[in-house]
Order: structure tokens, then sequence, then C-alpha cells
């Protein structure tokens, strides 16, 4: 099953997200869609039932906790709620930048690759940092944040490089033709 919104709001009410996180969860959904969209004109397919949904579930683990363990917490409730596994694996490799096997290890984190590798996870993944809050910011604004929290900015900034190839033009640009900071 890959919920459409309103299931997905069905969830979160269900989990008791805060409305902060919902909305949080809703802009991160608009500015994937963006992206989906131009994808989509570009004749690059990609699922975008997957990347609405995955981007309006992707922070529900934080209602089980507020680390980066949120992502694979998110994916164990909607692996209970029979969600699609691509959804799944959307919300459990949108944290940072992905997280590797070996970064998994040091966070004590379950086994396993926490990278986003298909298109829709890197959409997904992107966007979230494109928001803050509730609000679309510009690119360098998430770039110093990640250097502030000693995160590995190289995988972010590769994570952008990844969109602006299959897009054909840098993916922010793209969000703020739509969108408004």
């Amino acid at each position: 099953m890959i919920p459409d919104e309103t299931e997905a709001l069905r969830i979160h009410r269900k989990y008791g997200s805060i409305p902060v996180i919902v909305e949080h969860c809703r802009a991160v959904e608009r500015v994937a869609r963006v992206i989906a969209s131009e994808l989509a004109r570009r004749g690059v397919v990609v699922d975008e039932k997957v990347i609405q949904a995955g981007a309006l579930l992707h922070d529900i683990g934080r209602t089980r906790v507020q680390t980066v363990r949120h992502g694979y917490e998110g994916a164990e409730i909607l692996r209970r709620e029979g969600v699609d596994e691509r959804v799944v694996e959307v919300v459990k490799r949108h944290v940072g930048a992905g997280i590797t096997r070996e970064e998994a290890r040091r966070l004590g984190l379950p086994e396993g690759d926490y990278m986003p590798r298909t298109l829709e996870q890197k959409v997904v993944c992107f966007a979230d940092k494109m928001i803050d809050s509730n609000k679309a910011r510009p690119f360098a604004e998430e770039v110093k944040r990640f250097v502030r929290k000693g995160h590995d900015v190289k995988k972010l900034e590769a994570l952008k490089e990844d969109l602006r190839v299959v897009l054909g033009r840098d993916p922010e640009e793209v969000i703020f033709e739509k969108i408004r900071i």
C-alpha cells in the first residue's frame, strides 16, 4: 500500500505526530513534488506516489525518538502498517545525507546501509535538507548546519550533485522557481 495524503495524515494521527512535524513533512512533500515534477517533465521515470508518501511520512519515527534513529523507527512503523517497501526504504534512508554501514555501527543503529540509492530516496532526502521547520531555505544554510554538527558535507554535496546530473540543472534552482523562501 502506498499511502495517499489522507492515509499519511491518518498514520501521523495514529502515532501521535505533533503538528510541527506534520507541517514539516508537508513542506518536504511540496519540495519533493516540485523536483519529481521536473524529473517527469524531462522524461525521467520516477514513482511520484512513492515520493509523495515518503516525503509525507519521512519523520513518522520522531514519534518514537528524536535522534538519527528516527529513520529506522519510522521504517519499522510503516512496515507494521503494511506500507509498500519502497516507501519504507525512503523513510529509512532520508536521515542526514544518508548513513553508511560503518556510520550505522558507530551510531548504534541496527546493521544496515542507510544511504539513499534510488532516485525516489534521493529526492526525498534532498527535499528534507531544503526545509527548515516548514520553510524552504537555501542549500548553503544546510551546508552550514552540517558543518556545525560535524556531519559529512561531501555526502550532502554529492546528493545535490546526483540530482543535478539527472535534472540537467541545479535542483535548488528548480525548487526556488516554484517555492518561495
